[in-house]
């Protein structure tokens, strides 16, 4: 495998998530020499919105690695639109050359629509939010885009929001939305493709 020493690698967590989701992919990550960071998103539950939680991880990058080194992104659920708000709104493509999404609702999911706040009404179908994703997604041109997704989501819903037209969209059959982070043949697909 390539060396992936000086690589800068956002992991970026999803709703009601930590950043200890992201444990083994960063170890992995890590022992290639990868620089890993691994933002806290707050409020977890995005209740002010997914547009705040973007500006923070905007911020913390912007802290963590200068305004212009070269960066790839890892966002597992919520945190895909959160990244993808970074990207294509805050101006962080310029500097991005791969983003990963992983069971992140690109069209939106039925189950936001069981919570309250702005995060969630954010990641519902048709929401404004997601409206002004899918008009900007020419922002990304030139990033290498990934879209990892399992059939048997059962926090995305339906299972196929997690497909994203402008991505290489792959299915992995893992059994719950959580085990995506925690699957073997996820884990090594995305440690592949983000440090060639």
């Amino acid at each position: 495998m390539p060396d992936a020493a000086g690589i800068k690698v956002v992991l970026v967590h999803g709703f009601l998530d930590t950043g200890w989701v992201f444990r083994r992919m960063k170890l992995r990550l890590e022992r290639q020499g990868a620089v890993c960071l691994v933002p806290r998103l707050r409020p977890n539950d995005g209740r002010a919105g997914l547009v705040p939680l973007a500006q923070n991880l905007k911020r913390d990058i912007d802290a963590t690695f200068g305004p212009s080194a070269k960066i790839r992104i890892v966002a597992f659920s919520m945190g895909g639109l959160v990244a993808r708000h970074y990207l294509q709104i805050l101006g962080g493509a310029v500097r991005c050359e791969k983003l990963f999404t992983i069971s992140s609702p690109h069209q939106g999911t039925q189950s936001a629509w069981l919570y309250p706040g702005k995060g969630a009404r954010d990641m519902r179908p048709g929401s404004d939010f997601l409206h002004q994703l899918q008009s900007t997604e020419e922002t990304l041109r030139g990033i290498q885009l990934v879209s990892y997704h399992t059939p048997m989501d059962l926090m995305i819903l339906p299972a196929t929001s997690s497909e994203w037209a402008p991505a290489l969209n792959l299915d992995f059959p893992v059994l719950l939305h959580p085990l995506m982070l925690s699957d073997e043949d996820v884990l090594s697909d995305v440690e592949r493709r983000v440090v060639r």
